[in-house]
């Protein structure tokens, strides 16, 4: 069947997309974890704050930022997200210390947190609701290939560059995902009457429980301020839950979670994401290693994951437009596997390549399964909702990854890392295959 048939939505996708793709081109960053401890001087376990400032902020804010765009419009977000972003870029490109580019990071993932909340409402919004799972498919697409291209990219330009270039490289395409978004459709509300208020004591109240919980996990080392923080978590929560319960326009709609399937699901996107980071946080080093390799191919290494998403994504969009419902727990399945190979690939570069590549699969097969069951699950007004819920389990997935993974890096070493890590999908989908799924 044919994609989106007037002109400008093609260029409205391609918007979209661009200014999508500037996220997952953050796996640039990992391939310059070396470069960026040499440069300014730090242990290895100082690294993983350039992963958590930045996802603390797109984690904390995206659910928030989704709901503003149901009520704002969701266009108005997105190119608000895309000229934030290429901002960043270009702070974190003039960085004179280590604390300056994490706050570069942060307003990064402000910027992400924008551009992530609406980016799948947008595209969706562009294909009938008949073909919603081929829409999701190309988000995925977009989120694979940028997370394929963002290691090749790093490897071509850290030949020639410093550390820098895996940021200031990313501004140019914000800059044009925000001009060619300048012709996606006006906004309009779904639905008619007035637009429900926003709830901004129950905004504020997630985002300092988002904080609290992503704060405790970057401090695993530290038990006081680890304890402080999970206790500050749990204090926000309740009065976050508390609050929805009782505002009758609440960021989220929480009874969506009583309901087991689709809390499971939620779930296991937060622990296939978190099983899958031990890729990007671990396999980089596993790489600087091998002296033989080259930047170049080293970069190509580490986006045979990324390549094997953009691949699945298709394949499971085209199965579930036919109503399948395997991609979930096969995706999982896959992911598992993947993971258990790399950590028992031994010095073979091309048995991992091999490894990665099945579990890149894995994720794109679960991904493009996952966010159109959240999506169907919610109402039709609530997309934004429903893509930044899609985000925010995979940023809150990266953010356990990068305090717990590398926690248990240190103390057990890179095999026994990844056995552990594949237990977590292979467990899923042992649940999911056990379970009746829907069609």
């Amino acid at each position: 069947m044919p994609g989106p048939r007037p002109a400008l939505d093609r260029w409205s996708l391609m918007a979209v997309l661009l200014g999508t793709a500037t996220v997952p081109l953050d796996s640039a960053v990992n391939v310059a974890f070396p470069h960026i401890t040499a440069h300014f001087g730090l242990p290895i376990e100082m690294i993983q704050w350039v992963v958590i400032s930045y996802t603390l902020a797109s984690a904390s804010l995206v659910l928030v930022f989704g709901r503003v765009g149901d009520i704002a419009g969701h266009r108005r977000i997105f190119l608000i997200g895309t000229a934030w972003s290429a901002a960043a870029f270009l702070l974190e490109t003039a960085a004179p210390s280590f604390g300056w580019l994490l706050g570069g990071r942060v307003l990064q993932g402000i910027g992400a947190g924008l551009v992530m909340s609406c980016g799948p409402a947008l595209v969706m919004s562009l294909y009938p609701e008949a073909r919603r799972s081929r829409a999701v498919a190309l988000y995925t697409i977009a989120f694979g290939v940028g997370g394929a291209l963002g290691p090749v990219a790093a490897g071509l330009l850290l030949a020639r560059f410093d550390w820098s270039c895996v940021f200031w490289a990313r501004a140019p395409l914000a800059l044009l995902g925000l001009l060619l978004g300048l012709r996606l459709p006006s906004d309009h509300r779904t639905g008619t009457g007035t637009a429900p208020r926003f709830d901004w004591a129950g905004a504020i109240l997630l985002v300092l429980a988002l904080c609290g919980l992503l704060l405790a996990l970057g401090n695993v080392r530290r038990p006081i301020w680890a304890g402080s923080g999970a206790a500050f978590a749990l204090l926000t929560g309740a009065l976050f839950v508390r609050r929805e319960e009782r505002t009758p326009s609440p960021i989220v709609k929480l009874t969506l979670f009583r309901e087991p399937d689709f809390a499971l699901l939620n779930a296991g996107s937060v622990l296939v994401n978190l099983a899958g980071f031990a890729v990007l946080l671990l396999v980089p080093f596993a790489l600087a290693s091998l002296a033989h390799l080259t930047e170049v191919e080293r970069g190509l290494v580490l986006a045979a994951s990324p390549a094997a998403i953009a691949l699945a994504a298709p394949v499971a969009g085209r199965v579930l437009g036919r109503g399948a419902a395997w991609p979930l727990a096969g995706g999982a399945l896959l992911a598992g596997i993947g993971l258990l190979a790399i950590g028992l690939r031994g010095a073979s570069v091309p048995l991992l390549v091999a490894a990665m590549f099945v579990q890149g699969f894995g994720v794109g097969l679960f991904q493009v399964a996952y966010l159109d069951r959240v999506t169907a699950a919610v109402p039709r007004g609530d997309r934004g909702v429903a893509g930044s819920l899609a985000m925010l389990t995979r940023t809150l997935g990266i953010v356990f990854g990068a305090a717990v993974l590398m926690l248990i890096f240190q103390s057990v070493g890179f095999t026994t890392t990844f056995l552990i890590a594949s237990a977590l999908p292979l467990a899923l989908a042992a649940i999911w295959l056990l379970r009746p799924q829907p069609r």
